[in-house]
């Protein structure tokens, strides 16, 4: 059991910070109930963290202790791990394009997948699952601006499209444009009429 214990370390090490380890990608190494109990004895031994049902990281060892790794590293290996589209909540948006002061106090990100928790140390993130309109250019400015939006809801919208119109430039307010069509009714009108203005 002990060199099950080792081979999982040897390959967790190996990974990039905040990749998480599935114990389902370690079924080569021993029977499900072995990897089971080897990742365990990992998360007893503080070795790893256990981030969710069958997801384990490792903790990064610096010169100050032990951390838990960056969130948006761990989010960003668990979307592309499962193939999920993975983006920052409308509340982050807002905030990241200066659109609010509300500074987000819990780690929420919209995903493709279905809704879920992970556990990093101390710190809980929520995924929720979002319709597909929400997740449009997840990774780009424009797609923040999506999301601000959504979060914003219809009655402050036209004044917050006033200011991402100066704040986001020519380019990525275009892209916000050109998909329009395929945001909800409220949402497709007033982007055309600060699109218009």
């Amino acid at each position: 059991m002990q060199v099950l214990a080792e081979q999982i370390m040897e390959r967790a090490t190996a990974l990039p910070e905040g990749t998480p380890i599935a114990a389902k990608s370690l079924l080569h190494l021993g029977s499900r109930a072995a990897v089971d109990q080897a990742l365990s004895r990992l998360v007893r031994r503080g070795r790893l963290l256990r981030a969710g049902r069958g997801l384990y990281v490792r903790p990064i060892e610096g010169r100050f202790g032990v951390r838990t790794p960056a969130v948006e590293k761990v989010v960003r290996a668990v979307g592309e791990q499962r193939g999920e589209v993975v983006a920052s909540s409308g509340a982050a948006a807002a905030n990241a394009l200066g659109l609010t002061t509300q500074a987000p106090v819990r780690s929420v990100y919209l995903t493709s997948g279905p809704s879920r928790t992970l556990s990093l140390g101390n710190q809980t993130v929520e995924f929720r699952h979002a319709p597909a309109w929400q997740l449009l250019l997840a990774d780009r400015p424009a797609g923040e601006a999506v999301r601000a939006l959504a979060w914003l809801g219809p009655e402050k919208a036209g004044t917050a499209l006033a200011l991402l119109r100066r704040k986001l430039g020519p380019s990525a307010f275009g892209e916000l444009v050109s998909v329009g069509p395929r945001l909800p009714t409220w949402l497709a009108r007033s982007v055309s009429q600060a699109a218009h203005a």
